[in-house]
């Protein structure tokens, strides 16, 4: 795209890029000269403050630091949702996936596909470019068609389908069976003379459960997580055959590192998108035993080590191949932190259970993983590409993991369909921190699940919860107070005079509160909020 082409669409809003100011021709001029590299990092359940770069004190992070202190850290930047599937729908499809049922919720292990095959994604968008896309990692998106998948044959539709030309990652969560890799369509590993048979609605094979034998767990499950029992840890749903393809936990941070740095290693010489989703630091949290004891704060914060210390394989992986300069990495989380998730792996031995627990996994947020305060979708975000984005700079614009395709259409010359990422913002100038009049997205409508909300809805620095969703939040996600206590009231809050959302302001600005609630309505009805 010439430079006059890109600055006329701009002006026209098809790009819907912020107003630049005067150092706009020079930040412009570098990126036309460049097609980096991007490396997508996805951190599972890390929390605002879960990273030394972001207040924490009982684990260090030296190699995030050091990507911070190299780049950019952003202050407030948000998953979608307040959970795992629609989080991961919304950042590769663009749209808020509380718009439609499928991949709206935490998606069983054996769902279908809940991406249409051949629709506008940030990868297959960045495929259009030039792009060799991949994915390593936790996909939690669904496979197969309307059946679910077939785990013995080609399991398809999938990555492949949606965007990427390479996948190996395991379908669901490291908590629900299947417990196996998939590379492309194929299960690793799997002897054809075992077939795998999955079910989450009854018990099937013969295979002892964490419920009727908790004495075979190695790793204890304060709640749920007690069927069919992989590896001495009882999972959500129930599992047979697949013996010779199973997973080990205490490996799958490893395995997942190596296959993404063998995916930059034979992808150096032409333009990749890597998005590596990580399992660290979602339950079960089994970090290999070189990293027991690497924090102060027990088996959670070692899983903690154990992510930065992959983050760090990686990058290493591009100095090595003089590609560091060349190459746009982005990290950031699917949701908040939670404590306790369903097993007794936040402390561990050898470690108090009192201190462990006292990290504060978001900072000073309120809520956890799963909630619509601040604590279930603000999370830590760092850019860094040398000579692009300023080293040790800070962001405090709204942002979010939707906005990624919108801006990296941008970056890469990219025109999106009107009906395609309909939610996503064009953020590039605050990614990369150019000059601009005016933040890329002013409004955000969070989630934790499903169609229906409730929901809150932001509007610059003023907050609205609906009501029914400002209910209490807990490091325990057993610990609940659903079904005794009646929904409460909606609640208002203004972020610039209390991130902590301890005073509800509704009663005082009614109107702020009808106001939210409308702008709520009209992008919803509206079908999209990318201008």
């Amino acid at each position: 795209m010439q430079r006059r082409e890109f600055l006329k669409m701009a002006g026209l809003g098809i790009l819907a890029f912020p107003r630049l100011g005067k150092s706009a021709d020079a930040g412009f001029q570098a990126l036309e000269k460049s097609k980096p590299n991007i490396v997508f990092i996805l951190a599972d359940d890390i929390g605002y403050g879960d990273l030394s770069c972001y207040g924490a004190k009982r684990v260090q992070t030296p190699v995030l630091d050091r990507l911070a202190r190299e780049g950019r850290r952003f202050t407030d930047a948000h998953s979608p949702a307040s959970t795992c599937s629609p989080s991961r729908r919304a950042l590769l499809t663009g749209a808020y996936s509380w718009r439609q049922q499928g991949g709206s919720a935490i998606m069983a292990g054996d769902a279908a596909l809940s991406i249409k095959p051949g629709s506008v994604t940030l990868p297959a968008m960045l495929k259009q470019a030039g792009y060799t896309t991949g994915i390593v990692g936790k996909w939690h998106l669904g496979l197969g068609n309307e059946s679910g998948p077939d785990w013995n044959d080609g399991i398809k539709p999938g990555p492949l389908e949606v965007g990427f030309d390479y996948a190996f990652f395991f379908p669901a969560t490291g908590d629900r069976v299947p417990c196996v890799f998939i590379e492309n369509h194929n299960v690793v590993g799997l002897d054809p003379n075992d077939p795998i048979a999955v079910s989450y609605a009854h018990k099937i094979g013969n295979e002892p459960t964490g419920k009727e034998n908790p004495a075979l767990l190695k790793l204890k499950h304060s709640h749920g997580h007690d069927n069919t029992i992989i590896n001495g840890i009882g999972r959500i749903g129930w599992m047979s055959g697949g013996q010779s393809a199973r997973w080990k936990d205490e490996d799958i941070a490893d395995t997942f590192r190596q296959k993404a740095c063998t995916f930059i290693e034979q992808n150096k010489d032409k333009p990749f998108f890597l998005y590596l989703a990580t399992h660290n630091i979602h339950v079960p949290r089994a970090p290999n035993p070189r990293h027991h004891g690497q924090s102060q704060c027990g088996t959670r914060g070692d899983s903690i080590v154990e992510l930065d210390v992959a983050v760090g394989e990686v990058l290493a992986t591009l100095e090595r191949l003089k590609l560091t300069d060349h190459t746009l990495v982005v990290f950031s989380s699917d949701n908040g932190g939670i404590m306790d998730d369903g097993y007794h792996d936040v402390s561990g031995s050898g470690y108090d259970d009192a201190v462990c627990f006292s990290h504060p996994c978001n900072g000073v947020l309120r809520g956890y993983k799963g909630s619509l305060w601040e604590g279930g979708h603000r999370v830590p975000l760092i850019a860094r590409w040398p000579g692009h984005i300023p080293p040790g700079s800070e962001c405090t614009e709204l942002v979010t993991l939707l906005d990624m395709t919108a801006s990296f259409a941008a970056l890469t010359g990219q025109t999106l369909p009107r009906d395609a990422a309909p939610d996503s913002c064009n953020v590039l100038p605050a990614l990369l921190g150019l000059p601009h009049d005016k933040p890329g997205r002013d409004t955000f409508i969070a989630h934790n699940g499903g169609t229906k909300g409730p929901m809150a809805i932001r509007q610059r620095n003023w907050k609205l919860i609906q009501a029914g969703g400002a209910r209490p939040s807990y490091a325990d996600a057993n610990k609940t107070d659903h079904a005794k206590a009646a929904p409460p009231p909606p609640f208002l809050v203004n972020l610039a005079d209390d991130l902590s959302e301890t005073k509800n302001l509704a009663d005082e600005y009614p109107d702020k509160v009808k106001e939210l609630q409308a702008l709520f309505e009209r992008q919803r009805d509206a079908e999209r909020s990318r201008p």
